[in-house]
């Protein structure tokens, strides 16, 4: 196998690697919301205080990955 080729697939390999990150950031964002909303169904009084943390948590899930995104692509792209 000849260094281009070589370095071709680890190119490929470290972007999907990049890619595992946006998956564990949607399961994160379910994982969150879920434990949001069991925990609305035991005590519906604490809910709406709870709402905007649940949504900042989110938040900053989503942001990991759309940053696992930025990172894939780059390797794609640019290196």
């Amino acid at each position: 196998m000849e260094p281009v080729q070589l370095a071709e697939a680890f190119k490929y390999l470290g972007a999907g690697l990049a890619c595992i990150g946006m998956g564990v950031a949607a399961l994160a964002v379910g994982n969150i919301f879920g434990n949001f909303l069991s925990g609305a169904l035991r005590n519906p009084t604490a809910s709406d205080g709870q709402f905007a943390r649940a949504f900042i948590g989110a938040a900053l899930a989503e942001g990991l990955g759309i940053f696992c995104l930025v990172v894939a692509l780059v390797l794609l792209f640019v290196v």
